[in-house]
C-alpha cells in the first residue's frame, strides 16, 4: 500500500503498473487538491516521466496550466546575477528541460493518470489514522472505519509524514528543516522571458533565499525559505520579512508595485536531505519529503521524489519476487537512493553552507560569470551529470581559480 498520491506516491503507483504489479494507493484529499510548494518541475520530474511513460512528457509540454522552463537566476546578496540555463545543448531540445506548473494542477496530472490505469486502486478522501505491526506486515487504519492489511507500507505522505516520525522513528532536527513561505501573485513585473527560476539570496534570508518563479496566465509563485535553526537563533518572523522584502527592497518595491496577491500566504516545511537517513525497514519504505530527501540548496523536492518512487517500484519488485520484506531486502532501496542522489544531497548541502558567508558567495557568482568552468559546472548539475569525478580532479581546480 502507498499512502500519499503526491508525485512520489504516483510516480511509485504508475511504475508498478507497468511492471505489472498491482497496487492500492491512498490519500487523505479528494484531488484535485493544493499543495505549498514553488511549484517547479525540474528534469528529473522528466526524467522520472520518460520513464514510465514517454507520452507523459508529451502530454506535460502541451498542458495548458504549466509552462516550460530554460534555467534558474541565482542572485548574489551583492545584486549580481548569474543566468544558468537547465542544460547546455538547448539546441537540439524539443521541449524545455523544465516546467512550471502550480501542484493543484501537476498532482492532479499525475492523479488522472492513476485513475485510469486498471492495476492501480486509488481511494481518496481516507485519512490514515494508525498503523500496527503484525507478522504479515502492517495494518493501516483509516479514520474512516476502514482497515487494510499490507505486506508493504511505502510512506509517500509529505513532510509531516506520521509514519515516518511514528512507525520510522525519524526526528526533525532543526539544522536540516526549512521553513517556507508561498503567495501567489498576479503581473509581477520583470520576470524571465525565458521562464527562469529565480533564486534571491538576500543578506536577511541567509542561509536560504526569496524565489519567485513563473506561472502560467501571467501569475507568479513568490515565496522565502531559510532554515530552521536560523529562523530561531535570528529571531525572524518570516511573514513579517516576506512582506518587508516586497515591499521595502530596492528590486521588488518596483516589481511588485502593480501586482496582486492572489489568496494567502501559506506556510510550509522542508525537510532537508542535508544528512543521511534510514529510509525503509522491515515492511516499509520512505518516499520523497517523508523520507527527507529534499535539495538543501535549491530546496526542490518534487523531482527527488519522483525518482525514489520509481526506485521504490523496482525494489518493491525484488522484494517480491523473492518474498522477503525484511528490513534486509529493503535495504537495498536505500543504497539505489543514495547512490543516484547522494552526491547531488551533499554538494547542495556544501553550496548551502557557502551561502552562509555573503562575501564567499558573491565572490563565486562574480567568478562564474566570468569563468566558463564553473558556469558550465552549475549548469551540468541541473543537467543530472555525475560531478564526483571532476571535483577530484585537481586540474579542474585548477581550471577554476585561474580560467576563464
Amino acid at each position: 500500500m502507498i499512502v500519499g498520491a503526491g508525485p512520489g506516491g504516483a510516480a511509485c503507483a504508475l511504475y508498478l503498473a507497468k511492471l505489472g504489479i498491482t497496487c492500492t494507493i491512498i490519500d487523505k484529499a479528494t484531488f484535485p487538491r493544493d499543495k505549498i510548494c514553488g511549484d517547479a518541475l525540474s528534469g528529473k520530474v522528466v526524467e522520472v516521466l520518460k520513464k514510465i511513460d514517454p507520452a507523459y512528457v508529451d502530454e506535460l509540454a502541451a498542458f495548458d496550466k504549466g509552462i516550460g522552463s530554460w534555467g534558474v537566476s541565482f542572485v548574489a546578496p551583492s545584486g549580481q546575477m548569474l543566468r544558468v540555463p537547465f542544460s547546455t545543448n538547448n539546441a537540439k531540445r524539443k521541449y524545455a528541460p523544465g516546467f512550471i506548473a502550480k501542484r493543484i494542477d501537476f498532482d492532479n496530472f499525475l492523479v488522472e493518470r492513476l485513475r485510469g490505469n486498471p492495476l492501480i486502486n486509488l481511494i481518496e478522501n481516507t485519512e490514515v489514522r494508525d498503523y500496527t505491526k503484525n507478522k504479515n506486515g502492517f495494518e493501516v487504519k483509516a479514520k474512516s472505519g476502514q482497515n487494510f492489511q499490507a505486506s508493504l507500507v511505502i510512506a509517500a505522505d509529505g513532510a509531516n509524514s506520521s509514519f515516518a516520525h511514528k512507525v520510522a522513528g525519524l526526528e526533525i532536527e532543526p539544522d536540516h528543516n526549512c521553513f517556507g513561505l508561498r503567495a501567489y501573485y498576479r503581473n509581477v513585473a520583470g520576470m524571465d522571458k525565458e521562464n527562469f527560476i529565480e533564486l534571491h539570496f538576500i543578506k536577511n534570508a541567509l542561509p536560504g533565499y526569496f524565489w519567485a518563479f513563473p506561472l502560467a496566465n501571467n501569475e507568479s509563485n513568490i515565496g522565502i525559505g531559510i532554515r530552521a535553526d536560523m529562523l530561531k537563533k535570528k529571531n525572524i518572523n518570516l511573514k513579517k520579512l516576506f512582506q518587508e522584502t516586497i515591499e521595502t527592497h530596492p528590486e521588488f518595491k518596483q516589481r511588485f508595485a502593480h501586482a496582486e496577491m492572489i489568496g494567502e500566504v501559506k506556510l510550509h516545511a522542508l525537510p532537508l536531505g542535508s544528512k543521511k537517513r534510514k529510509i525503509s525497514g522491515d515492511n516499509y519504505m520512505l518516499l520523497g519529503d517523508a523520507g527527507m530527501l529534499i535539495d538543501p540548496f535549491t530546496g526542490e523536492g518534487i523531482g527527488n521524489a519522483m525518482l525514489s518512487g520509481i526506485i521504490a517500484a523496482q525494489k518493491i519488485a525484488d522484494c517480491m519476487e523473492q518474498n522477503d520484506f525484511s528490513g534486509e531486502s529493503t535495504a537495498k532501496y536505500d543504497e539505489a537512493v543514495y547512490k543516484r542522489l547522494w552526491s547531488e544531497l551533499l554538494l547542495s548541502y556544501r553550496l548551502q553552507q557557502l551561502v552562509k558567508f555573503p562575501w564567499l558567495f558573491n565572490f563565486v557568482v562574480r567568478k562564474a560569470n566570468s569563468n566558463s568552468t564553473l558556469r558550465d559546472t552549475i549548469s551540468c548539475m541541473f543537467e543530472d551529470v555525475n560531478l564526483r569525478n571532476r571535483f577530484k580532479d585537481p586540474l579542474f581546480y585548477f581550471k577554476l581559480l585561474f580560467g576563464k
